[in-house]
């Protein structure tokens, strides 16, 4: 008798109704506010990695600012300045400059 008056004072809905919806509310939101956009700017970064060409000037997740001077699969030769290449890993690279044609 004490389990039927717990399960009717919970309301319409029953035990499980309000929470788990709630619960599937916020998982939602979770899901919109922060796991899409991360995997957007992941793909978008995984897009960049795979059109760097030789030429391309870049900046580098440490600060350096350099040419690309040769690809070597998961590596790329950086030129940073006359006679100076630096080999590093095609994930060091944070952003390609926009170039003076795109202005």
């Amino acid at each position: 008798m004490l389990a039927a008056m717990w399960f009717q004072a919970s309301g319409p809905a029953g035990i499980l109704g309000s929470p788990l919806v709630m619960m599937v509310i916020v998982l939602g939101i979770f899901y919109v506010m922060l796991i899409l956009p991360q995997q957007r700017q992941r793909k978008k970064m995984q897009q960049m990695l795979a059109a760097l060409k030789t030429g391309d000037k870049v900046i580098t997740n440490s600060g350096i600012y350099g040419t690309i001077a040769g690809i070597d699969g998961d590596t790329v030769i950086l030129k940073i300045a006359d006679q100076v290449k630096i080999r590093m890993a095609r994930s060091a690279v944070a952003q390609v400059e926009a170039s003076e044609d795109a202005k």
